[in-house]
């Protein structure tokens, strides 16, 4: 059920690497980065500590995670799923599996 998925330097919005496609990944991942900026300034304006385990998107058709990266600062790992063809619990722990191995 994966799209299309990249990972992003999200201090810039630059996309560092994408794999498949069905939407511009480059702009997604710049316009995600602001998904990610806001939702860091939220929680430090309410004194909330921690760090973001991932931001999970569902639209009609379609799931977006977004998973900052612990051991790459400033990185983030995007994925887009197809609802109808995609295990969310799967995907997830996908993401945290390639993000524990990632090499920059």
């Amino acid at each position: 059920g994966a799209l299309g998925t990249c990972i992003v330097d999200y201090t810039s919005g630059m996309v560092l690497g994408t794999a498949g496609g069905g939407l511009d990944l480059e702009l997604a991942g710049a316009g995600n980065s602001q998904v990610v900026k806001a939702k860091m300034e939220t929680m430090k304006s309410l004194g909330i500590s921690g760090e973001i385990e991932d931001i999970l998107i569902t639209l009609e058709s379609q799931l977006h995670i977004i998973r900052p990266t612990a051991s790459h600062d400033g990185l983030f790992i995007y994925l887009v799923l197809e609802k109808a063809k995609s295990n969310l619990a799967l995907a997830r722990r996908k993401v945290r599996s390639i993000e524990e191995s990632l090499e920059v």
